[in-house]
């Protein structure tokens, strides 16, 4: 459910299409259905511009299935994030979804029931090294669900900072941005790099790649909080459905704000 389709139920309402008892009888489940062991958010779509997104480490696969489905019913996409194999499998096994995908670098899983105009406004994300692509992955694949255009830029870390200096496209893809995401591991110096090249907001993370002193993404969790580059924000260890997540919502008001402008 969302702005949208309550417009239009109201619309239909009005116009004596169904009675007001079949509105309120789609209009039942909000705010929140309540399932027993989950209390699905079906009013976040309204409050926030996209639906709940299912975390499923912790949940049975059964738990899983069920939440997926009851988000799934009201007709806009649906993410399972740090999904496997075997849940995708069992949604699939259920018959019920066609354009079901997994996504096996990012770990999610993507029902697309809506399509979303993209804009050629776009989140550029950046990745250190090829060992943080599963992170970029994820969120690419957030932001792409979202709607948004995403352009990705890997491999370019400041151990051979002239790939990301000396390549004028590279350069130019980063400042047209909107939005730029900095996935790092190790030590996470990308960030303040690519924080001082820009004029756009900075959403910063860290990962867990790296030697031990590296203690699983705290090191670099650090560094980026404490970079002397303004503009950068810092989203928790290998985080990078959060910062799609923020990154979507920046951009989104960005597009929209040009569209009354314009």
């Amino acid at each position: 459910m969302n702005i949208e389709a309550i417009e239009n139920l109201l619309t239909d309402v009005k116009n004596n299409v169904i009675s007001i008892d079949e509105a309120t009888e789609q209009l039942r489940h909000l705010p929140f259905e309540d399932i027993g062991f989950a209390k699905v958010d079906h009013h976040r779509q309204i409050r926030c511009g996209f639906p709940e997104v299912i975390f499923c480490p912790g949940k049975t696969t059964a738990q899983i299935v069920d939440i997926f489905g009851k988000l799934a019913a009201k007709g806009n996409n649906v993410i399972a994030s740090r999904a496997t194999k075997e849940t995708f499998e069992a949604l699939t096994a259920t018959g019920k979804y066609e354009n079901i995908k997994y996504e096996d670098a990012a770990r999610m899983i993507v029902l697309k029931q809506k399509s979303l105009q993209a804009s050629d406004e776009y989140i550029a994300i950046v990745t250190a090294g090829t060992a943080d692509i599963p992170v970029a992955e994820e969120g690419r694949v957030t932001a792409e669900a979202m709607g948004q255009t995403v352009k990705m830029i890997c491999d370019v870390g400041v151990a051979g900072i002239h790939r990301l200096l000396g390549s004028k496209d590279t350069l130019a893809t980063l400042r047209n941005a909107n939005v730029v995401i900095v996935i790092a591991g190790m030590e996470g110096a990308l960030a303040s790099v690519v924080g001082g090249l820009v004029d756009c907001p900075v959403v910063a993370v860290p990962t867990s790649v790296g030697y031990g002193a590296n203690f699983e993404g705290i090191a670099a969790l650090l560094a980026m909080l404490n970079s002397c580059a303004a503009g950068i924000t810092v989203v928790n260890i290998d985080n990078g459905f959060g910062a799609a997540y923020a990154a979507s919502m920046i951009n989104q008001k960005i597009i929209q704000r040009g569209d009354i402008d314009g």
